[in-house]
């Protein structure tokens, strides 16, 4: 589920057909297409995380519902993406958007979705060349399930799965939010009861690439994580847990999303809340 600079300049320069989502989006800069015209990777589409990749008309499921079936293919066509073309994301933040991307696109069923190892600043530490300005690529002709069980093709998780231990839980926020010390955007502060604290940015490295399987391994069995126990994975509102799922996924183990995560879960006052170490 990666792709390395070399890789994928590689297919670019043979002229093999890739379609390159930039799926640039920050908490404090959400609208990545201003810098996605200033500079993007050749050929690259701009796909946006708030408008596209999720459902803000979608009420009590969190600050960044995943997107319906029919809205996810109109947004996939308009993007360039076709059946048997492999799809290539990227982004410029702790691989936050284009993770999302990766897990939206793939439990819609498209086989092949790599995200891009380091994103941008990769890219540009290899000294390789941007084009600036909007790329329109011809339509796509992907096809997504239009019922709301389109994200079968990955596991997720409700509110009431999540809370009721029958999976190791893994809040991917920031330690100092995990304890309930800061909230800046939720509601409430805290955790889910029962969750183990694991930073999206603890499976990264210095770099901004997925650290590797040994080093993943590591970090699992600090935190506790049995080899053998189900996992669910959830941050602030579903965003940079899939970056924690991604980091799995290349281990060879599956975890489930909440897509809501805390930003749902704090919204119902009846749910219990934790604070302070886990």
């Amino acid at each position: 589920m990666l792709i390395t600079v070399a890789e994928l300049a590689g297919l670019l320069e043979a002229g093999d057909p890739v379609t390159i989502l930039d799926v640039r989006w920050r908490l404090d800069e959400p609208d990545g297409r201003p810098a996605y015209l200033d500079g993007h990777l050749p050929g690259a589409v701009y796909a946006s995380l708030e408008d596209e990749l999720s459902d803000h008309t979608v009420a009590g499921r969190g600050r960044h519902p995943l997107p319906s079936g029919h809205d996810l293919q109109v947004a996939a066509r308009r993007w360039g993406i076709r059946e048997d073309v492999p799809v290539v994301v990227y982004d410029d933040w702790n691989r936050a958007g284009s993770a999302r991307a990766w897990w939206v696109l793939t439990a819609a069923g498209l086989r092949d979705v790599r995200i891009l190892d380091g994103g941008l600043a990769a890219w540009r530490s290899a000294e390789r060349s941007l084009e600036t300005g909007q790329v329109i690529p011809q339509p796509g002709n992907v096809t997504v399930p239009h019922d709301d069980l389109y994200a079968g093709g990955r596991p997720t998780l409700t509110a009431e799965q999540a809370g009721n231990g029958a999976v190791t839980l893994l809040d991917a926020r920031a330690p100092e939010r995990f304890r309930g010390e800061i909230e800046p955007l939720d509601p409430a502060a805290g955790h889910i009861p029962g969750a183990t604290n694991l930073p999206s940015t603890a499976v990264l490295a210095a770099d901004g690439t997925f650290v590797g399987g040994d080093a993943l391994g590591q970090i699992l069995a600090e935190h506790g994580v049995d080899r053998g126990s189900p996992l669910g994975a959830y941050c602030g509102s579903g965003v940079t847990a899939s970056v924690t799922i991604a980091a799995l996924a290349a281990l060879g183990r599956k975890a489930a999303l909440f897509p809501g995560s805390w930003s749902e879960w704090c919204s119902d006052p009846a749910r219990a809340v934790a604070r302070g170490p886990e």
